[in-house]
């Protein structure tokens, strides 16, 4: 809760100032019955006109003072809680940013979508119930009570029976559908998760006819959401008829014990209307208590969730003295050991000991789960190793700053993301203050600027959000050559000339010598015809280094590699080149 709480940041005021016209407002309110009452007893009864105006003029000011601290509260309520949920998005969005991969791997996508949206929601309600219902309610209870004391302390004992069974009835009510309410979060991550899921790979589903098995596990999902919300809204139901139970018993017996108080002379008229507004106001401010804890019930569900995102401790920190800048791009692995889970004694690395020259052209290659991209994940630290040491330019990655390293260490990942904006944007990602002739450069060096001049508006075409608007190879171009804008010492490409043919490929290769001579370069690839001009090329299998030799070493000495080979090359070739 502490951490939750301290979100409210600079709110702190309106939520006071809300708090405090709400008991003026309640005051107002407690009042009126009273005033009516000597409206009745001193003026109807008595037959003075004058005080019915006099009493009556104090009536609206007093309900015109009502409505009046009334509004203003509501709008300081609004502004103190839509404030506290946006500064719970900020908190959490910025904290999610200084993730490591290991961090984020915790965390499902939706989950974390369903805190920032619902739970944010759930909480951003309950904290202005808290500071308006949660305040107004009690006041009201309290005061109301007190005046039934003052009126007939006899009469006003029949409350605690009303009050005792609605406490009972609502406190089990609650205990229950918290329970309920943990589950019902958990299926919204599990709906979240079908929908985005569908969305994302929407061209797989049509192309496999795979609607109705979509609709099936959507409807699955949502059917799960369905029985648990009506379980926890049926139990909630019971409110109602044990409000009104509680309402009847009183006015029956408020009506019975007045008639025989009036009929003595201890009770005037007046004061037993007063008593049945009383009545009325008192079971209506426990009813509104009752919303406020199903509200905290549902919210208590929400902060435990939100809270394991803002307690969330990245794995990966900068040392107390760190690094500012890469020598070179010197690459030496030093028997390590990497597992995505630390501990688990499942390696996706196992004793990797490599030494790279700056400048050098790396091929990487193996089978699917060899662990050539863990390889490089390590390289610009968005994994820690569990046993040896990654070194970049003859230091530790360890001993850097986190993100003086990544400027130098540029990676074009397996899964390539353009963000919506126009082409030169996304480039400018690689480099803020790039003009628009090194952005063309690059572009040129990834074989780019051929489809980009035949596009409409040139690099100011707009590319649509997730790169849905050009092709697999387009996009993977595009992001080399964002890459190369960084102007890296190291420059990672895993498998992310996959969807090129192999004529472009070769004309990156041959821009990469010619461009950027002195940067380090390490090329994972599935094909052979991408890295059998690499310097020196590295055979993985199974998170161990298999061989680590030219291409033409390799096909005398190592039985991977000369199967790798046979299968593409002397087996019918690559896919775009003749066998």
């Amino acid at each position: 809760m502490k951490k939750v709480a301290q979100q409210i940041g600079r709110y702190k005021k309106d939520a006071f100032a809300c708090i405090g016209l709400t008991a003026l407002e309640v005051i107002m309110e407690i009042l009126l019955p009273f005033i009516t009452a000597l409206i009745i007893d001193n003026g109807l009864e008595a037959g003075d006109l004058p005080a019915i105006y006099r009493y009556g003029a104090l009536m609206v000011v007093m309900a015109f003072l009502s409505l009046f601290f009334g509004a203003t509260a509501g709008k300081f309520a609004a502004s103190a809680s839509s404030g506290f949920a946006a500064n719970l998005r900020e908190a959490i969005y910025s904290n999610i940013q200084t993730f490591s991969f290991s961090n984020i791997d915790k965390f499902s996508v939706p989950g974390l979508v369903t805190r920032m949206t619902t739970d944010i929601t759930n909480v951003q309600m309950a904290f202005m119930m808290i500071i308006r219902v949660a305040v107004r309610a009690p006041l009201n209870l309290v005061f109301s009570f007190a005046m039934c004391m003052i009126i007939n302390v006899r009469m006003s004992l029949t409350f605690l029976i009303a009050v005792v069974f609605l406490v009972v009835v609502l406190g089990t009510i609650m205990v229950t559908t918290l329970k309920i309410f943990n589950q019902v979060f958990r299926k919204y991550d599990d709906l979240n998760a079908s929908v985005q899921e569908n969305i994302s790979a929407i061209r797989v589903v049509k192309a496999f006819v795979r609607e109705k098995f979509e609709n099936s596990k959507f409807a699955k999902a949502s059917d799960s959401l369905y029985d648990l919300s009506v379980k926890a809204e049926g139990l909630l139901a019971f409110n109602s008829p044990a409000m009104m139970i509680a309402v009847y018993f009183c006015i029956i017996m408020v009506s019975w014990m007045g008639a025989h108080f009036i009929v003595d002379g201890s009770l005037s008229t007046g004061d037993l209307t007063s008593l049945f507004s009383y009545i009325m106001s008192l079971l209506m401010s426990l009813m509104m208590l009752s919303m406020v804890v199903v509200m905290i019930s549902m919210s208590m569900a929400s902060i435990r969730r939100i809270e394991e995102v803002l307690d969330e401790v990245p794995d990966l920190h900068d040392p107390e003295d760190p690094v500012m800048e890469v020598p070179d791009g010197r690459i030496d692995f030093n028997h390590v050991d990497f597992s995505y889970k630390h501990g688990s004694g499942k390696n996706a690395l196992t004793d990797i000991d490599l030494h790279i020259a700056a400048g050098e052209t790396i091929g990487v290659i193996g089978g699917t789960g060899s662990g050539k991209s863990s390889l490089v994940n390590l390289i610009c630290r968005l994994y820690d190793v569990d046993e040896g040491s990654v070194c970049v330019g003859g230091l530790d990655v360890r001993s850097y700053d986190m993100e003086a390293l990544r400027d130098q260490v540029s990676v074009v990942l397996q899964k390539n993301t353009l963000f919506s904006g126009t082409i030169l944007e996304n480039l400018r990602w690689g480099d803020p203050d790039a003009t628009r002739e090194e952005c063309i450069e690059a572009c040129k060096a990834a074989c780019a600027d051929e489809f980009i001049d035949r596009m409409p508006d040139g690099y100011d075409t707009r590319i649509e959000r997730g790169g849905a608007n050009v092709s697999g190879g387009q996009k993977q171009r595009l992001c080399i050559a964002r890459a190369l804008l960084k102007k890296p010492k190291v420059l990672i490409l895993d498998d992310s000339t996959s969807a090129v043919d192999t004529a472009t490929d070769a004309k990156i290769r041959a821009a990469f010598a010619e461009k950027i001579p002195g940067t380090t370069k390490i090329i994972i690839a599935q094909r052979i015809s991408s890295v059998e001009s690499a310097d020196r090329i590295l055979v993985l299998d199974e998170g161990r280094i298999d061989g680590f030799d030219t291409h033409e070493n390799l096909l005398k000495t190592n039985a991977i590699y000369q199967e790798i080979y046979g299968s593409q090359v002397k087996g019918g070739g690559d896919f775009d080149q003749p066998a």
